[in-house]
């Protein structure tokens, strides 16, 4: 019997008319363990994004532009239909569920309330008719996975001030004095990378984000940490007791979110989980106040010593893109390569880099059609053979002690056609475009997407995703509040002003299904350019070192700036790479680095 099915019988025996599988842990992460990967395990989409709704006689998959293709791709002869979002004609999640239970029936709708965040629990909830009964604490999705993987098992351990930059005293002063501002009790913070930039702690329970599953309960005068003890050595025994943090199960968060009787309590809806909520507003003389966890600016807002050591981390992992890119343009056509070959080439040149934890994600490389694709993963069924000639695109990144990268780069490999090179040029003037602004301070992502997007629209085309994204120190490869997109999006909480200290990536592209896909990406970090009479002057800084692959570009399209943009930055890629290159890696540098 098909999952679908066999999940249909269940509802049935349960009484339940539709049931919503999202692609979630308990804390809202982006990116997840195997064991909650339950939207996957029954549709066999592969994305990071992605919503499933089953209804008794059909079943619906959400998911935005990133992945039309591979979704359409993945569930292709499963009872499943795609549900384009933000499409022409494609109803929201919440617009379906109105019209789908609009009758006078009772109905059910039902879910994994650990599993849904509080922002869109209330929002299904305000979209409902009042015939329709919710329950939020069933998991039909444990009752048909009988090879469920386990929950996830790492052991914590410490980044020291050398790399962090602060201790936990001072970042837990910092985040009690925004509590006392709003005259909070009780702060529950459940996200992930804000636990681990907390307490200056890391481990690896998610694939790829080096965090660890717990929660946290913050009050003027103690710290509680929720988490499976059996994750704690020794070593990080003292060190939790010599900062005073209470230690408590991973799952009495629940019991204690029942205790909380009279008190002010902050929890941010699009990160706490509504069955979280849901005990704590069942006390009716309990304020709840939703914001933005206070770590999340703080986090963001790299200080001098994170920002000294991702550029470590960056010229580390340019020499270990600049070797790659060599040993693709010198071997290509000579050496056997396909898709996954030429991802284990690279990751095993990032291992050799000092101080390397993980890939800060699973590296994309795809070949022409794939690369239309924008978070396309090569497995051994789909990875194509290298050869001929077409385009190679590269998003790929890693995790070390001094930082995080995020880089993507385009090769042209063998002979390509004029239009591969009008479109590539165009993506480079996107990229240049950006870098180059200069903006006041107040300004956020909103005011300046459309720098990179501008030259791309003029050719009548537009990429489905957002321009950029924060990054984190050894945490999350996207992290909120800061990023570049043209329009809001709420869920995606990258709005807030840009600031000196942050860190966010120039990524434009074009997409072009069927054919071939191109993106550029550099992470940009947000500096001061100066103070006068007219007010405060930001602008970025270009920390990512590899060479843009000059086979690819059309000269004539760039502006006497852009060319001076490109041999600058070339220039610098030079000097801070060619130092650990070989002899003949350094002449192919020159060569590829060399003024247009």
């Amino acid at each position: 019997m098909d999952k679908i099915d066999l999940f249909q019988k269940k509802m049935q025996d349960n009484n339940i008319d539709a049931y919503i599988v999202p692609t979630s842990d308990y804390h809202m992460s982006e990116y997840i363990s195997d064991y909650f990967k339950s939207r996957q395990f029954l549709t066999d989409f592969t994305g990071s994004a992605g919503t499933l709704l089953i209804t008794k006689d059909h079943a619906y998959l959400w998911t935005d532009g990133r992945y039309f293709i591979q979704a359409a791709t993945q569930i292709e002869g499963k009872p499943i239909e795609l549900m384009k979002m933000g499409q022409p004609n494609t109803p929201s999640l919440n617009d379906f569920l109105a019209d789908y239970f609009k009758d006078e029936n009772n109905h059910t709708l039902a879910f994994d309330g650990k599993i849904i965040s509080t922002a869109d629990y209330l929002k299904i909830k305000e979209k409902l008719p009042s015939n329709v009964k919710i329950i939020t604490n069933i998991d039909l999705v444990n009752l048909i996975w009988d090879d469920r993987p386990h929950m996830p098992f790492s052991l914590l351990y410490k980044l020291s001030k050398f790399f962090s930059g602060r201790n936990y005293v001072d970042k837990i002063k910092d985040v009690r004095e925004k509590l006392k501002e709003d005259n909070i009790d009780i702060h529950i913070l459940s996200s992930l990378e804000d636990q681990a930039w907390l307490y200056n702690l890391r481990a690896n329970d998610v694939l790829h984000t080096p965090v660890f599953l717990a929660f946290s309960v913050i009050t003027e005068q103690n710290t509680y940490l929720f988490i499976d003890n059996k994750k704690i050595d020794l070593t990080i025994e003292k060190y939790l007791a010599d900062n005073e943090i209470i230690v408590k199960d991973y799952n009495d968060i629940y019991e204690y979110a029942k205790t909380i009787k009279g008190k002010k309590v902050l929890i941010d809806f699009n990160k706490v989980n509504c069955e979280l909520y849901n005990y704590i507003n069942d006390k009716k003389d309990n304020i709840i106040i939703n914001k933005p966890n206070p770590t999340l600016l703080l986090k963001a807002i790299k200080n001098s010593t994170e920002i000294k050591n991702i550029k470590i981390a960056h010229e580390r992992d340019g020499v270990a893109m600049t070797k790659f890119m060599y040993y693709l343009k010198t071997n290509f056509n000579k050496t056997d390569m396909t898709e996954l070959s030429l991802s284990d080439y690279l990751e095993d040149l990032r291992k050799k880099n000092k101080g390397f934890v993980d890939l800060s994600f699973n590296t994309i490389c795809a070949w022409n059609e794939h690369a239309a694709m924008m978070h396309y993963s090569a497995t051994k069924e789909s990875s194509a053979k290298v050869d001929k000639s077409g385009l190679l695109l590269v998003d790929s990144g890693g995790h070390y002690m001094e930082g995080t990268t995020d880089i993507t780069r385009t090769f042209a490999l063998g002979k390509i056609s004029d239009k591969m090179k009008v479109h590539f040029t165009t993506v480079l003037k996107s990229v240049i475009a950006l870098d180059q602004a200069v903006f006041m301070k107040g300004c956020n992502g909103q005011n300046l997407d459309i720098l990179a997007r501008g030259p791309i629209w003029k050719l009548g085309i537009d990429y489905k995703c957002g321009t950029g994204h924060g990054v984190g120190y050894l945490l999350s490869v996207h992290e909120a509040p800061n990023g570049f997109r043209w329009k809001i999006v709420p869920e995606r909480n990258d709005s807030h002003e840009l600031m000196p200290g942050m860190i966010t990536t120039d990524e434009p592209g074009i997409y072009l299904e069927g054919k071939y896909g191109i993106r550029t990406e550099n992470e940009l970090l947000c500096v001061e350019k100066e103070s006068n009479e007219w007010g405060t002057f930001y602008g970025f800084e270009t920390i990512t070192y590899c060479p843009i692959d000059i086979d690819a570009i059309k000269t004539n399209l760039l502006t006497k700036e852009e060319k001076d943009w490109l041999n600058d930055y070339h220039q610098k890629v030079y000097d801070i790479v060619s130092p650990s290159l070989t002899d003949e890696e350094k002449e192919w540098l020159l060569e590829y680095t060399k003024k247009i």
